[in-house]
C-alpha cells in the first residue's frame, strides 16, 4: 500500500467561523450546516474536527458487514456504495475520528470523499487551519529508491541537515560524485570514520575555500572519460557564503556543471556556533555573544541566493525541509540545469542546537520561517526571471518565529522593529523581481 494525499487540520488557527462547513454542504447539494461531512466541534475553548481520516487500516470498512464500503487503492478515500448498504450503523461505531455519520434527511451514512482531490473546505478556510496536504506522492516516486547514505550518521537528535542529505542524494542517484566541505555534512559522518565512508557514492573532503573549483575538475575529468556524472555539492552556509565565495563565484560564473546545495543554518555549528555573514542580525552565537554589551549579530544576512543569481546562474532557488514538495520540484529543476551549467539551491535549515529550541520542533520553526515572510520561497533562470513557488500574502506575526528560538531571546523591541523592517524590505524586493517592477541588470 502506498501514501495517500489527505486532510490536514490545525486547531490553533480555527476560529470556528464554519465556512469549510458551509462549503462542504453547498458542495454536497445539502441545505444546512448538519449536511457538512466535515464538522467543526467546540472543546474546551478551541476547536476539534470530525472527519473521515482514511484511515489505511479502516475500522469502518472491517465493521460493515454489507462491504458498502471499501478501501480505494488508487486514491486512498474510503468509498461508499449505497446499493449494499443496510444502515445498520455499525460503521459508525468502528470510526474513532466521527469521520462517517448518519444523514437522517438523506436517510443514509455520509462521510468525506475529498472532492475528487480538490476538496470544498480546504479552499474555503481563510485562516489556513485546514490544508490538503500531497506531500504522499514524493514517498510513492522516490521512496523505492536508495538512501545512499548509511544508517547511523552522528547529527545532532532532530537535524534537519541529516533530511536534506537523504533525500537529495537518494534522488539526485548513484552515478554522482559528491563533495562535502568542513562543516555539520561531513562532521555526522558523510565522510566516514576509520577508512570507511558514510555514503554509497565517491565523497571527497576539500577545503572551505576550494569546494567548486575542484568539483569542476572532478566534473571535467569524467566528461572527458565519456562518463556522465552529477557533480554535487553539499556545503554549509559558512563554506559557501564566506571563505568558499570565491571558488562558489567563480564556477557559477564560469558556467561549470554543478549541483551546488548550501544547507544554510546560519552559522558555523559544527565548530561551536560561530556567526557566519548568514547569520541574521541579531542573533546569539558563540563570537556575538548576549551580556552587558553585545546584543547579539550586529549585521544583517548576506543574501546569498540573491547574490547567486545576479551570477545570471542556470538554475537559482531557495527551498525549506517543511515544504517537502517545493523542494522536490526545485531539486528536479536544478539537477536538469545542472547538466546545462551551474545550478545553485539554497536549503534553510534550522539547527535544534545552536538556534535553541527543542528538537521536536524542526520542522515547526522552519514552517514559521515561511509563514512570517522571514524565509521566501523563490526559483530563477535567465529565460523566466524570478518567481515566488509559495507566496505568503497573509503572513504570521514574526514574534511567533522569533519567539520559537532561544538565540533570539534577549531582543529589545528595537531590534525587533529592526528584523522587521528588513523582512518587509525582502519582500518587497524579491516581489518586485517577480512582477517585473524592480529589475535585475541587463546582461
Amino acid at each position: 500500500m502506498g501514501a495517500y494525499s489527505t486532510i490536514a487540520f490545525k486547531p490553533e488557527l480555527c476560529d470556528g467561523c464554519n465556512a469549510c462547513m458551509q462549503a462542504c454542504g453547498d458542495a454536497k447539494g445539502g441545505e444546512t450546516l448538519a449536511d457538512s461531512r466535515i464538522q467543526i466541534v467546540p472543546d474546551r475553548g478551541r476547536f476539534e474536527l470530525a472527519l473521515c481520516r482514511q484511515c489505511g487500516d479502516p475500522k469502518c470498512v472491517a465493521n460493515c458487514p454489507a462491504a458498502a464500503l471499501s478501501k480505494n487503492e488508487e486514491t486512498g478515500t474510503i468509498e461508499w456504495d449505497g446499493d449494499k448498504c443496510v444502515n445498520c450503523l455499525l460503521c459508525t461505531v468502528g470510526c474513532a475520528y466521527g469521520g462517517i455519520a448518519y444523514n437522517a434527511a438523506r436517510g443514509h451514512v455520509v462521510k468525506c470523499d475529498t472532492c475528487g482531490g480538490d476538496p470544498a473546505c480546504v479552499k474555503a478556510c481563510g485562516r489556513g487551519a485546514l490544508k490538503y496536504v500531497t506531500t504522499a506522492r514524493i514517498y510513492n516516486e522516490v521512496g523505492a529508491l536508495e538512501d545512499l547514505f548509511v544508517p547511523g550518521l552522528a547529527g545532532c537528535q532532530g537535524c534537519n541537515t541529516e533530511l536534506i542529505m537523504r533525500h537529495t542524494l537518494r534522488r539526485v542517484g548513484p552515478d554522482t560524485v559528491l563533495a562535502t566541505p568542513p562543516g555539520c555534512i561531513p562532521g555526522m559522518g558523510s565522510v566516514g570514520y576509520n577508512g570507511l565512508t558514510g555514503t554509497k557514492v565517491p565523497v571527497f573532503h576539500p577545503l572551505l575555500t576550494n569546494t567548486a573549483s575542484m568539483l569542476a575538475g572532478v566534473k571535467r575529468y569524467y566528461k572527458r572519460r565519456g562518463r556522465e556524472v552529477t557533480a554535487l555539492a553539499l556545503a554549509g552556509d559558512g563554506g559557501a557564503s564566506d571563505v568558499g565565495f570565491q571558488s562558489l563565484s567563480g564556477a557559477a560564473e564560469r558556467g561549470e556543471q554543478i549541483l551546488f546545495v548550501c544547507v544554510d543554518n546560519e552559522g558555523y555549528m559544527n565548530t561551536g556556533m560561530q556567526r557566519s555573514s548568514c547569520t541574521p542580525y541579531g542573533a546569539w552565537t558563540s563570537t556575538t555573544p548576549v551580556g552587558e554589551r553585545g546584543k547579539g549579530k550586529s549585521q544583517d544576512a548576506k543574501n546569498l541566493p540573491v547574490i547567486m543569481m545576479m551570477h545570471n546562474c542556470e538554475y537559482v532557488a531557495t527551498a525549506s525541509t517543511a515544504f517537502m514538495e517545493d523542494f522536490y520540484e526545485k531539486l528536479e529543476k536544478a539537477l536538469d540545469a545542472s547538466r546545462r551549467g551551474f545550478a545553485y539551491l539554497h536549503l534553510y535549515s534550522p539547527c535544534t542546537t545552536g538556534w535553541r529550541f527543542p528538537s521536536r520542533k524542526n520542522i515547526e520553526v522552519a514552517r514559521k520561517a515561511v509563514e512570517t515572510n522571514f524565509v521566501l520561497l523563490w526559483e530563477f533562470n535567465p529565460r523566466d526571471g524570478l518567481r515566488l513557488t509559495h507566496p505568503v500574502d497573509k503572513p504570521r506575526p514574526l514574534r511567533e518565529y522569533l519567539e520559537a528560538q532561544g538565540k533570539y531571546r534577549h531582543l529589545s523591541p528595537e531590534q525587533v522593529a529592526h528584523i522587521q523592517a528588513g523582512v518587509d524590505h525582502q519582500v518587497a524586493f524579491i516581489r518586485g523581481l517577480a512582477d517585473g517592477s524592480a529589475r535585475l541588470p541587463a546582461m
